[in-house]
């Protein structure tokens, strides 16, 4: 898990457990970023409408299968 604007705590003990990392690297290198596999900003606004009415239809579904 990532916490931003947290100040780092000092404290004594070291993290070497006998367990090595695959790789390690800096806040200054950082992993490059990665393409999304989809992303809904290049979705067509036909696109968007049409996802936006099914995540209607199925959220209303759930309201009314709760209702009953």
């Amino acid at each position: 898990m990532l916490y931003y604007n947290v100040p780092a705590m000092p404290h004594s003990h070291t993290h070497d457990h006998g367990h090595h990392h695959a790789h390690a690297h800096g806040p200054a290198t950082p992993h490059p970023a990665q393409a999304a596999p989809w992303s809904i900003l290049r979705m067509t606004v036909a696109t968007r409408l049409a996802a936006a009415l099914v995540v209607s239809a199925v959220l209303w579904a759930v309201v009314l299968v709760a209702m009953r």
